[in-house]
């Protein structure tokens, strides 16, 4: 980074800003997002490429920062170091916590503390979910809301529970959908919407329930959905057809071949 950012180095790298390695940082941090399920299906080494690109960004950051003369790259880690030893007193202090619950709450607590200690304002507007971005994308934004919540005690006792929920915000949305028909019209449609949103975080409710992570779930729906929809292509470019000229059963029953592939 030194070499790049040098005046014998890149041009464009010397030109890069907070501002504009924003984009690439969240970017980059998709991607490897992604390669975690390729290396669950045994490609590692496509998470051991993102993750280095990822990497890249941290150092590119750092080096801005060093050169405004506002930290280094070691200032970084030295700072998530003394955090990760702070945080975790059931290890490198005297403190005990037997389960994953214990810890989640300890931690919660100890946040709350180096707040005041920073000499962060606690009043009225301080909320536990304070810490979960609202630009994170909003399947992520409700498993994060929901996984605070739960780690003081407020959730379902079981996932049984949120089926019930689910259930129940299926009806209301029936129910929305019956009475404002007419979806045109901006405050009919905003109940529809509303509904649909409570529909979607009972659904995150039950994969944390049942610790999956939503996000990485659809996106293998995603993916499943562009594999089997790229077979009916096929199929019909083989044939000789277009979509227009095909019916859905026919469209249908491509679906299943596709299904029975993978």
């Amino acid at each position: 980074m030194d070499r790049l950012r040098s005046p014998t180095g890149c041009p464009w790298d010397r030109e890069q800003t907070y501002a504009t390695l924003a984009p690439m940082l969240l970017e980059e941090a998709y991607e490897a997002f992604e390669a975690v399920e390729e290396a669950r299906e045994g490609k590692p080494e496509e998470l051991r490429d993102e993750l280095g690109d990822l990497l890249f960004q941290i150092v590119f950051y750092a080096q801005v920062a060093r050169e405004r003369d506002e930290f280094t790259i070691d200032d970084v880690t030295t700072a998530i170091h003394d955090k990760m030893v702070r945080r975790h007193p059931h290890v490198f202090g005297d403190v005990t916590a037997d389960d994953s619950a214990t810890v989640l709450l300890n931690w919660e607590t100890m946040k709350a503390e180096e707040r005041r200690a920073a000499g962060k304002k606690e009043d009225a507007k301080t909320s536990l979910l304070d810490g979960v971005s609202s630009k994170a994308p909003a399947l992520m934004e409700a498993h994060q809301l929901s996984t605070k919540a739960a780690r003081v005690g407020f959730d379902w006792r079981n996932v049984d529970e949120i089926f019930d929920k689910l259930q129940e915000e299926i009806e209301e949305l029936r129910v929305a959908i019956r009475n404002h028909s007419d979806v045109k019209d901006e405050a009919n449609h905003a109940h529809v919407r509303e509904e649909i949103g409570d529909l979607l975080f009972a659904a995150t409710n039950i994969a944390r329930h049942l610790q999956v992570e939503p996000e990485a779930a659809l996106k293998l729906t995603n993916r499943k959905f562009r594999r089997r929809f790229r077979h009916i292509e096929n199929a019909l470019e083989e044939q000789g057809k277009t979509f227009d000229s095909t019916s859905i059963d026919e469209m249908e029953n491509l679906w299943q071949q596709a299904k029975q592939q993978a």
